[in-house]
């Protein structure tokens, strides 16, 4: 059984995927559209995709397209999906999943209604420290699981610019300005991707910036936003606490690791750095860097990513780590490129085979709305001096 998808949004990012989901044996053709028809010939021709259509309106409308992958501005994703849903169209969404509880109660709603699939692609869902430590928690190697931490920790000057004045055209200054804690799905999808529990309350503290360039100027900014850096606490269901960064303005490597985690139990831990990883327990440490190192499968010089800045390459390029189960991927993956450490291959793997089988995805739309809607209310929470919110829940997915 095999579908036909419509790619939205010819950017930085949809190209890299449009070659895996082509490659896929459980697709069938790939189509693409752009509100800039020329970048969505380029796209279709430097990659052999089956063709254009000239809106999304018209994807939407055709029966050549069978589901819809949405790779647009990033406060743009809510109401396009709840689009797609209600047009017939099963969707795959790039992060975050929106950017208020309204859009996501609305998706949930239309996936219930519609009983299509949603999947949002979270790319640490596959995280190599989060894969370890989902597979250390499902083994109680932690005992009890009491406090983690996710980092998400990209400056601004180390490839962001760039794609925002890529994206954005002369006013990308007012989208730069985004609020870090409305892109949380790294940090948080990272802890509760391993850690089977959800946020019920936060408190967060946003920083101002002070660079003066324009970006994080609330009389500039379509978000309002002046905070460039956040922080914020949030406590758990069940007992315990998780505590999340988004930084971008910050002295750090994100070239090398942009995302990082801690997790602490009574029985043993588990931290990381850039460059090092390690696995503590009362006896001693153990580094399990090699054990979560991705090895890169293509070049940062490679003449496909020339159009992506060079401070972003290495999202684009890194391979699968030793902790990666590769066994279930298509054998058509072996020798493509992957990216964000490894995740790229299962997130497509993921929705190709629940819109064939039917089947709940990773992360399906209950799953999104718990990594993506903490980080909503702790931006609320960061605009109210650090006050401590109550964080609605959707509940779990509903038995299939």
């Amino acid at each position: 059984m095999t579908f036909s998808l419509g790619i939205v949004g010819a950017g930085q990012f949809s190209g890299q995927f449009a070659k895996l989901f082509l490659a896929h044996p459980g697709v069938h053709a790939v189509h693409i559209t752009d509100l800039l028809p020329e970048r969505a010939e380029q796209l279709a021709a430097a990659e052999g995709l089956t063709g254009t259509f000239p809106s999304y309106e018209a994807m939407l409308e055709s029966p050549a397209v069978d589901a819809v992958a949405i790779f647009t501005q990033r406060w743009t994703h809510g109401p396009l999906v709840v689009q797609g849903l209600n047009a017939g169209k099963h969707v795959y969404s790039a992060v975050p999943m929106a950017i208020s509880t309204e859009e996501i109660a609305a998706i949930i709603d239309a996936v219930r209604a519609t009983g299509l699939t949603y999947m949002m692609g979270e790319t640490s869902q596959y995280n190599p420290a989060t894969v370890h430590a989902r597979n250390q928690i499902a083994e109680g190697a932690f005992g009890r699981l009491f406090y983690a931490e996710g980092d998400y920790v990209h400056d601004m000057d180390l490839g962001f610019y760039e794609a925002y004045q890529y994206s954005g055209g002369e006013d990308w200054k007012s989208t730069a300005s985004y609020p870090p804690l409305l892109y949380p799905t790294h940090s948080v999808g990272g802890v509760l991707g391993a850690w089977q529990t959800h946020a019920v309350s936060v408190s967060a503290i946003g920083v101002k910036d002070d660079r003066g360039d324009g970006v994080f100027d609330q009389e500039v900014s379509q978000f309002g936003n002046d905070f460039s850096n956040a922080t914020a606490l949030f406590e758990v269901a069940g007992g315990g606490s998780f505590r999340t960064n988004e930084f971008r303005r910050v002295g750090y490597p994100s070239h090398i690791r942009e995302s990082r985690f801690r997790f602490f139990g009574t029985d043993a831990s588990m931290e990381q750095l850039a460059t090092v990883a390690l696995w503590q327990d009362k006896k001693g440490v153990k580094d399990i860097s090699e054990l979560l190192e991705p090895k890169p499968t293509m070049s940062p010089d490679d003449p496909s990513l020339q159009h992506i800045a060079p401070d972003l390459r290495a999202a684009f390029t890194s391979g699968s780590a030793p902790v990666h189960d590769r066994a279930r991927l298509p054998r058509e993956f072996d020798h493509l490129h992957n990216g964000h450490e490894g995740s790229h291959h299962f997130l497509v793997d993921d929705f190709v085979t629940a819109v064939n089988t039917r089947s709940l995805p990773s992360v399906n739309a209950w799953v999104a709305a718990r990594y993506t809607l903490p980080g909503i209310i702790a931006h609320d929470s960061a605009r109210q001096g650090g006050a401590r919110l109550e964080i609605p829940d959707f509940g779990d997915a509903p038995e299939e």
